[in-house]
C-alpha cells in the first residue's frame, strides 16, 4: 500500500524508495525474505555502493528516516509517481515526468475524471494517471502483450492502486476499447507504434459532452497521419508539441567593464598607455552547453460536445 495516501511508517511489502544521491534511487521491498532466479527462498539483501541493506530493517521505520547501511548511510522515502519513473524496472520504454506533466495538464485531468490509457508499458504514466484521477475517478489501461498485462496488475494490486485501475489485454487499433467504454473516458492517451489507427475507437469511447486525446509518437510521420485522422474525425484544436527540459547553471562571473566617469591612466615601462577597467560581479544563468535529447512528440486535440458536432457521430474513417 506504498503509494496509496501519505503514511508515517514503512509497513511489510511496501515498495520503498532508496535515496543514496541525486544520480543513485533504487526501488526496495520491505521484506524479510525474497525468491532468487533459482526460485530459492533466501534473504532479502540489497546491495548498494554504499554497502548492503537488509529489507527486513526498514520494517517499522519512519519514511524520510536516514538508515545505516554497512558502509555508509541513505534515506528511505515514501514513493511517489516521479520517484517510481525514476526506478522502475524497465520492460518498455517509458514516459518521463516532463512529457507526463505535460500530458496531465494537457488532457485537463481531474479527481473524478475518467482516462483511457493504450498501452500500459511498464506502467510509468499509469501511476500519474490515477494520483490525478483519484478517489473517483478511474484509468482504464490496455496493452497487447499478455505478460505487461499481468505484470502491470500485480504492481497496482502490490502499489494498493486496484480500485482506481483496470487493466485488459487488448489491440485496441483493431478491437476498439470494448462496448462497456462508449462514451465514457473525458480523455484518452494513445502511445501506440500506429495511433491513427485508434482514433477511431477513441472518438467512440470519448462522453458525448466532449474531450481531449493525447498522442505520443516518436517520429514525425507518425504524427502527420494521426493529425489526419483527428481532423476527418472532426476533432479540434490540434496542437503537436515538443517538451525539451533544459537545465541552467546559475554561476558568479567577473566582468570587466569601463568606467567613464574615472578613467586612471599610468604609463607602463614603455612609456606606452593603458586604461584600467573596473570588474563587476554579477550572479548570471549559463545556458548547457549540451541539449538533452529528443523524446517524443506529444500530439493534443479536442471532440467538441456532440451538439457541436458538424458531421454524424458515427463517421469513422478506415486507415
Amino acid at each position: 500500500m506504498s503509494f496509496d495516501g501519505i503514511k508515517s511508517k514503512i509497513n511489510e511489502g511496501d515498495t520503498v524508495i532508496l535515496y543514496l544521491t541525486i544520480h543513485q534511487i533504487y526501488s526496495v521491498k520491505a521484506e524479510a525474505k525474497t525468491v532468487s532466479k533459482k526460485g530459492v527462498l533466501i534473504e532479502n539483501i540489497f546491495q548498494t555502493q554504499y554497502g548492503a541493506l537488509k529489507c527486513a530493517d526498514l520494517i517499522g521505520v519512519e519514511y524520510g528516516a536516514k538508515i545505516k547501511l554497512s558502509k555508509g548511510w541513505g534515506y528511505v522515502l515514501q514513493p511517489t509517481p516521479e520517484l517510481w519513473t525514476l526506478t522502475l524496472p524497465h520492460r518498455t520504454q517509458i514516459i518521463y515526468t516532463p512529457d507526463i506533466s505535460m500530458i496531465i495538464l494537457q488532457l485537463e485531468l481531474a479527481p473524478g475524471s475518467i482516462v483511457i490509457e493504450s498501452g500500459t508499458g511498464s506502467g510509468s504514466l499509469s501511476h500519474a494517471l490515477v494520483r490525478s484521477v483519484k478517489p473517483h475517478g478511474h484509468v482504464f489501461t490496455f496493452d497487447f502483450h499478455e505478460l505487461r498485462v499481468q505484470t502491470a496488475e500485480e504492481e497496482f494490486k502490490e502499489h494498493g492502486l486496484s480500485q482506481w485501475v483496470t487493466v485488459q489485454k487488448r489491440d485496441v487499433c483493431s478491437e476498439g476499447f470494448g462496448s462497456e467504454l462508449l462514451h465514457k473516458a473525458d480523455a484518452v492517451f494513445l502511445d501506440l507504434p500506429h495511433p491513427w489507427l485508434a482514433v477511431p475507437h477513441s472518438k467512440l469511447a470519448i462522453k458525448q459532452t466532449g474531450g481531449r486525446i493525447c498522442s505520443f509518437s516518436p517520429c514525425i510521420e507518425q504524427v502527420q497521419k494521426t493529425c489526419i485522422s483527428l481532423s476527418t474525425l472532426g476533432f479540434h484544436e490540434i496542437q503537436t508539441m515538443e517538451v525539451v527540459q533544459t537545465q541552467y547553471s546559475i554561476q558568479t562571473r567577473s566582468i570587466p567593464i569601463l568606467n567613464l566617469d574615472f578613467v586612471r591612466v599610468k604609463k607602463s615601462e614603455d612609456s606606452q598607455e593603458k586604461n584600467e577597467k573596473e570588474v563587476v560581479r554579477t550572479v548570471t544563468a549559463v545556458p548547457p552547453l549540451t541539449q538533452p535529447g529528443h523524446t517524443g512528440f506529444l500530439t493534443f486535440a479536442t471532440l467538441p460536445p456532440i451538439w457541436a458536432r458538424t458531421e454524424d457521430d458515427s463517421t469513422l474513417i478506415q486507415t
